[in-house]
């Protein structure tokens, strides 16, 4: 029985193009008692890659972390898969603002020991003791309050090319971090302070806010559905958009358009730019932001060094790659030295 993807990126790509059919990228997780994750992701990907699903969901024993694309033809046959399965029935799903039909190119289904990488021992807390979830109207309300506290849960090169104004926006390379560093700044305000969260899709803010319950503070929300939630809110009942810049996503598009705002500048010139791009060389694959005229001049490359070393031939590119492998903390590697103007 097929458990593994058997075409490429490449050929799913020439795939996807020749179909010429509107895919719809979506996102939902869910926390939830999972006995047995591998049987579990088993099934999901049986099912899924029936009804031609692409994306990266990740399995737990806590629960379920999806990001993924399907054939508009095929939503109502996936949403009834979910609606099959107890604790996804009904499930919020966040619809992405702009669509994009190559946003994944595979299906990937991996258990892993969390659905979000937060480095706590959910022993120590009770997970369940939530904050409060609040929609666009309510957080819009609760953001100008003066005894209110608006945190970005998201990491630094998300936040670098959008956030909510006023917005405090740790410099933080993984989850992990801000959740000491927040608690050490707003240590004194545990009480008199409404601490207000907000993600990309919601996931980080569930676990931050019982974790920030667990630490003291008193009055703790969190913004239902996130940036994308907001962003589709906003619009349909005509609120103020306090969102400036874009939406980092984790998928080929690496960004959604929320506002017109260009809030980060390319790492190489210095430019107003807010387009990630990744290296490419790939024994170095990087993320930064890149403008096009840099794009042109550095063939897509981040440093003259990782250009020479692109422009080589495939072959020796290989050679010079053999036995070494890409870093998986690329996002980290955005502070590279070879970046002059990096955040």
């Amino acid at each position: 029985m097929q458990l593994y993807n058997t075409l490429s990126a490449k050929e799913r790509e020439a795939l996807i193009e020749e179909a010429g059919k509107e895919r719809l990228t979506i996102s939902f997780y869910q926390y939830a008692h999972i006995k047995n994750p591998e049987l579990f992701r088993n099934h999901l990907f049986i099912t899924w890659n029936e009804l031609d699903v692409l994306g990266r969901i990740y399995i737990a024993f806590e629960g379920i972390n999806a990001q993924l694309s399907v054939p508009a033809e095929n939503f109502e046959a996936f949403k009834t898969h979910l609606d099959s399965i107890s604790f996804l029935e009904n499930v919020r799903l966040n619809v992405a603002i702009e669509q994009d039909n190559k946003s994944f190119l595979k299906l990937k289904v991996k258990v892993r020991d969390k659905i979000v990488a937060d480095g706590l021992d959910d022993n120590l807390f009770d997970v369940t003791k939530k904050g409060i979830h609040v929609d666009a109207e309510k957080f819009n309300e609760l953001i100008e309050d003066p005894d209110t506290v608006l945190v970005d849960m998201r990491n630094h090169y998300e936040s670098e090319i959008g956030h909510f104004k006023n917005a405090i926006t740790p410099d933080v390379d993984t989850f992990r971090d801000s959740l000491d560093i927040i608690e050490n700044d707003l240590k004194d305000h545990k009480e008199d302070k409404k601490l207000v969260m907000y993600c990309t899709g919601g996931i980080r803010c569930e676990k931050a806010s019982a974790y920030y319950k667990h630490k003291g503070f008193k009055q703790v929300y969190q913004l239902e559905g996130g940036i994308i939630e907001y962003t589709r809110q906003v619009q349909d009942k005509k609120l103020e958009n306090k969102f400036m810049g874009k939406n980092f996503v984790f998928d080929h598009r690496r960004g959604e358009r929320i506002t017109d705002d260009v809030i980060a500048n390319c790492h190489q010139c210095g430019k107003s730019c807010d387009n990630h791009v990744n290296c490419a060389n790939e024994a170095c694959h990087l993320l930064f932001i890149q403008c096009e005229a840099c794009a042109t001049t550095m063939n897509q490359c981040c440093s003259t060094e990782c250009k020479d070393i692109h422009e080589l031939p495939f072959e020796e590119q290989k050679a010079l790659r053999k036995g070494k492998t890409v870093s998986n903390k690329i996002f980290k590697k955005g502070r590279s030295e070879v970046l002059k103007y990096k955040k």
